[in-house]
């Protein structure tokens, strides 16, 4: 069982309806061991994927068409901003690069806000070299 607590000075309190309910299945009187982490930030990885959205919306009509999908085009960019693993393709019979997980149980909140970073400087390097930074923040609001 997963359930989001807030620490506050009257103890651990269930974050969400769906933790309540959760707690709720706990015996009153018995003893549970309990592994704490601090969660990442929800609202940074959604803006995350409005950052990939938004610089999509962008790409030419060519581009977009190469890339099939967003999936391939986030997956793109997280290897291309260096957050990958490798292995060896028995088909391909090389070493192929995958995209790392950006679950939240995969990776922090401080390797998070570097890939975040590191994908924006890809963008702008590759994609987006006549876009201000500006002009593209103010439309990224829109995502």
């Amino acid at each position: 069982m997963k359930i989001r607590l807030l620490n506050t000075a009257r103890g651990l309190i269930p974050c969400y309806d769906d933790d309540f309910d959760e707690k709720k299945k706990l015996k009153i009187g018995e003893e549970y061991v309990a592994e704490i982490k601090l969660v990442r930030n929800s609202k940074f990885h959604r803006k995350f994927f409005a950052l990939i959205n938004c610089a999509w919306e962008y790409l030419p009509e060519s581009q977009v068409k190469g890339f099939r999908s967003k999936e391939n085009f986030r997956n793109y960019l997280t290897v291309a901003a260096g957050f990958n693993d490798v292995f060896f393709s028995p088909k391909l019979r090389e070493w192929v690069e995958i995209p790392k997980s950006i679950a939240f149980d995969k990776m922090d909140e401080a390797e998070f806000s570097e890939l975040y970073e590191r994908v924006k400087d890809v963008l702008f390097e590759v994609f987006l070299k006549n876009i201000s930074i500006e002009e593209f923040e103010a439309n990224l609001i829109n995502f």
